[in-house]
This record gives structure tokens, C-alpha cells and sequence, in this order.
């Protein structure tokens, strides 16, 4: 019999008909007359109860099942009296094909916090929160590929290893084949990287945005959508060691539509993750962010506000008394969109902003109404 996805499970047209389920085991409950198992195989967030009538089973053959174990059930599925689920499955057989130690196993039916789940990483995806950022991811990064594919961009592979520092975005992980207790050395003192692996100095890369320029300059249309690094050891929401980034390319595009192709790809990637993750994301408004699904709606259906560099830092002086670091014209702390979000909390803006000719945009700059932007520097 051919295995069946829960997710397809609560399909109603299965609704009596033999199924064949396969997952690991989340809960165990009963009696000595039926049992009750709640299975999961990661397809979805719900999980499928499995009603085991004892008459037809034995203690040894249940013996074993416990949290963690992965089980084969086979059996009729019917319509649920119980609460919490619409239909369940009177196991007809029952195949265990791993045991988890109940003594040791982590992950027991109760709440884990993050903190304790980064100590478990090859365990926590079993969990709903991390299942659920998961499949989420999933979702998100298709989207991401179906947006541009639809729109005509060709999907570039810039490399990782890389001797290019990328408009000095960061600081970058070092990789050597040297021996780095005794490396070799020039006349001058200095670590002698001509015999390196590559011939010089190579690092992980914090941008695949050359690349994207060149291939840009032959197809017009491209982005790169892969991993990058910065060696910045902070600890804070600003800064991560490593992260996928999105990088648009446009030939004979001007910033306006840059704008557009940015509102757009956000907008797409909202209706497509609410779409395709419906019981994820009600996991995240109900549990981890309480008005989520209100807000993304919100900016799915809004026209994005559209700011000079200038006016918002008038917008941001207006609120200096909720920065550590005052906001003046030409400063360096508006690099980002932080300062930007939170200057916005007082409702400036109804939606997401774009901002343009930022004074330190110093890549590619143009000239529009007496001040310089780069395509690279929008907040």
C-alpha cells in the first residue's frame, strides 16, 4: 500500500478508506483497552491521532513505542468523536521501525524553551515552532525564485570562497590551506599567501554583488539568492555570521522601478507564504505573535510609502528623544532601516517605506534633483 503524506491524510474523500501512514510519535496515552498515539511526519504542523484497539494487539507489540520513535500504521480512516481532530485511524497494523529511549529522549510533551532547543539542533525541526519556521523557510525561498523566474531574471551563482571584498560590506571570514601555526612568511614578515591554495588571500564571501553586476551587464535581469558572511562578532538582531541574501541586479532600470521590483517581491512573498503555510502561520499569530496575520495582510494590501533622504530625517528628528544616537543629516547611523522603523512607530507611514538619495551611497551614483543615490543605499 502506498504511504500517505498527513497533510494529505484530512483530505475527506479518504474518509473510509485503508491508509498507510508512516511518522514519528508524539504523544502516547490510553488504557489497558486502546491506546492512543499521535503522529507527525513533518509534512504538517497537525498531527494524526491513531486509535489502537488492544483486542487486536499485543503488549510487546507496542512495546518500544514511545515519544520520539518512528512507526508504519496501517489501518481505516474514519471521522473523530474526540475533539482536536477531524479524523483518525483505527490501526489495523503496526510497525515500529526506531525506538527512542524514553529515559533520554528531549523532547518530551511539554513546552521547550529556544534556549534549550539550540542545545538540541538535530532534534528541534521535530518541534511546531521550529517545524513551522521551517517548512515556512521553505516556502519563503521558492516564492523568492518563482517572483523572479516569473518576471524574466536569471538566477546567478556568485561563489562563496572569494579574494573580493565587496564594497568592504564587512568583515570577512579568513580561509587558508596554510599552516596556520607556522605559515609561510615574505621577506617583509608578512604571511606569504602566493603559496596559498589560491595564490592570495581568499574569504568567504559577504556579497555576491560583482558577480551580479557582470552577469547584469549580459542578461539585464538578475539576482543572487544564496548564503554570505560577516566575521562581526555582535551579538545583536543587526548582525548574523551568516545569512541568505537577495541581490537584484537591472540593466536600464532607474530607482523608481527598483522600488517597484522591491514592493512587489515583498508583497508576492506575503500572499504566497499565506497561502501555501495557512496552519504555520496561524501557529506564529497564536503563539509567538499576536496580530501577525493582521499586519501582513495589511502590508500586502498598501501602497508603500516612497521618502527622500532629507525628509526622513525630519521625520527622525521629530523622534530623537527615542534614540541613544541623535539623528542628524549626514550621519552614519542611518545606514539601515532600524532608525527608520522606529522614527515610523508614531504611524508616519501606514505601511513599509523605501527612502531615497542617501548622501552615502557612494556606488554608481546618479544625479536627480541636486543629491546623489546609489541603487545599493536605499533604507
Amino acid at each position: 500500500m502506498k504511504r500517505t503524506k498527513i497533510i494529505d491524510i484530512f483530505s475527506p474523500e479518504l474518509i473510509g478508506t485503508e491508509v498507510s501512514v508512516m511518522g514519528w510519535v508524539r504523544t502516547r496515552r490510553g488504557n489497558k483497552h486502546v491506546q492512543f498515539l499521535a503522529i507527525n511526519d513533518g509534512s504538517t504542523i497537525k498531527n494524526l491521532q491513531v486509535v489502537i484497539d488492544m483486542a487486536k494487539f499485543t503488549d510487546d507489540d507496542l512495546r518500544g513505542v514511545t515519544t520520539g520513535s518512528s512507526v508504519h500504521v496501517t489501518g481505516r480512516l474514519v471521522e473523530s468523536m474526540g475533539k482536536g481532530q477531524t479524523c483518525e485511524v483505527q490501526a489495523e497494523t503496526l510497525k515500529l521501525f526506531g525506538t527512542a529511549d524514553p529515559e533520554t529522549y528531549p523532547l518530551q510533551k511539554k513546552g521547550h524553551t529556544l534556549e534549550f532547543l539550540r542545545e538540541k539542533a538535530h532534534l528541534r525541526p521535530r518541534t511546531n515552532t521550529f517545524g513551522a519556521i521551517l517548512r515556512v523557510r521553505s516556502t519563503l525561498a521558492f516564492a523568492i525564485h518563482k517572483f523572479f523566474n516569473d518576471r524574466g531574471f536569471v538566477y546567478a551563482h556568485p561563489p562563496i570562497i572569494t579574494c573580493s571584498d565587496c564594497e568592504g560590506a564587512g568583515e570577512m571570514f579568513h580561509l587558508t590551506n596554510l599552516n596556520i601555526a607556522e605559515p609561510p612568511r615574505t621577506q617583509e614578515g608578512e604571511v606569504d599567501y602566493s603559496q596559498d591554495f589560491f595564490g592570495k588571500r581568499a574569504n568567504l564571501t559577504v556579497s555576491g554583488q560583482l558577480n551580479a553586476e557582470n552577469f547584469a551587464m549580459a542578461f539585464g535581469d538578475v539576482y543572487t539568492f544564496g548564503p554570505t558572511f560577516r566575521a562581526e562578532n555582535s551579538n545583536t538582531q543587526r548582525h548574523a555570521a551568516e545569512f541568505w541574501m537577495i541581490e537584484p541586479e537591472m540593466a536600464f532600470c532607474d530607482l523608481a522601478g527598483d522600488m517597484d521590483v522591491a514592493e512587489a517581491m515583498i508583497k508576492h512573498i506575503i500572499r504566497t507564504v499565506v497561502e501555501k503555510c495557512p496552519q504555520e502561520m496561524a501557529f506564529f499569530n497564536s503563539f509567538v505573535d499576536k496580530g501577525l496575520m493582521e499586519r501582513l495582510e495589511h502590508v500586502a494590501s498598501s501602497d508603500f510609502g516612497r521618502v527622500s533622504y532629507t525628509e526622513a530625517v525630519e521625520l527622525l528628528k521629530k523622534n530623537n528623544d527615542k534614540f541613544d544616537y541623535k539623528v542628524e543629516w549626514g550621519c552614519d547611523r542611518l545606514s539601515g532601516t532600524g532608525q527608520l522603523h522606529r522614527g515610523n512607530q508614531n504611524g508616519h507611514f501606514d505601511c513599509g517605506a523605501s527612502g531615497t538619495g542617501n548622501p552615502a551611497a557612494r556606488f554608481y551614483p546618479c544625479q536627480q534633483s541636486g543629491c546623489l543615490y546609489g541603487d545599493h543605499q536605499q533604507q
